[in-house]
């Protein structure tokens, strides 16, 4: 009975993959993935999390408090002492909502030009996604909500990291 559970199992397994991925690949082409100055690296979002994130008005709120918190952190507040926060906050909050799959369309420069004369190593992108989870355990956005968002910004510390 053993042998056979396992033949099951692996064919059980292989039908959920193959559906996993065609529901991906069907998601990709109703977002029509692009190369855009949101994201160099694009990515479906998962179905849903731009209503997670509480629409436009949600993720205006959690990127308030992202770029507080930015300029308060020890380890790279310092980065943004000259920055406008409410521009930077506008800036986040409209790549966001383009990323998670909500109406908006970033308008900013790529995170390639942004960054370029920026000393940026990775301790500072890591402290950086850290301050972002702060943030959204703050708003209460759920765990897995939290990761689907940070998978589709991760491919950005490409284009954000300047220094090795």
């Amino acid at each position: 009975m053993k042998k056979l559970i396992a033949p099951i199992t692996f064919v059980a397994v292989s039908l959920l993959s193959l559906g996993s991925g065609l529901a991906v690949a069907q998601t990709m082409d109703k977002f029509m993935m692009a190369v855009t100055p949101a994201s160099s690296y694009p990515v479906a979002p998962a179905a849903g999390l731009y209503q997670a994130f509480g629409e436009q008005a949600g993720i205006r709120a959690l990127m308030d408090d992202f770029v507080v918190r930015l300029k308060a952190d020890a380890r790279i507040g310092e980065q943004f002492k000259d920055t406008n926060l409410t521009n930077l906050a506008k800036q986040l909050g409209d790549q966001v909502c383009q990323l998670s799959g909500g109406p908006c369309v970033y308008k900013g420069p790529n995170m390639k030009d942004a960054h370029a004369s920026m000393d940026i190593n990775r301790g500072h992108f890591n402290a950086l996604v850290e301050v972002l989870q702060q943030s959204m355990d703050a708003r209460g956005i759920p765990f897995t909500r939290q990761n689907q968002l940070l998978a589709l910004l991760a491919p950005m510390h490409r284009d954000v990291v300047t220094v090795k």
